[in-house]
């Protein structure tokens, strides 16, 4: 059972999960719309949004046009 033991996952942690997930499906892919992580996430656009802000704001993304993301030559350890 979750509770406020050691071993449950807090949102941040779920936070920056979803961020690596994000950042490492747009390296796989190349160039995605944010529908399609929308799609591939399970999340809703806002949060997506959300999400895309942080990597953007690190350097790590950037919107090649609108609605549209693709990584930056920024190198990032992700493990």
């Amino acid at each position: 059972m979750l509770g406020s033991g050691s071993l449950s996952i807090t949102s941040t942690d779920r936070m920056m999960t979803r961020i690596k997930s994000i950042y490492l499906f747009i390296s796989k892919h190349g160039t995605v719309s944010t529908n399609e992580l929308v799609e591939e996430f399970g999340i809703t656009q806002r949060t997506v949004q959300r999400d895309l802000n942080v990597l953007a704001y690190n350097e790590l993304v950037k919107s090649p046009n609108r609605g549209f993301w693709t990584i930056t030559s920024k190198r990032v350890k992700v493990g």
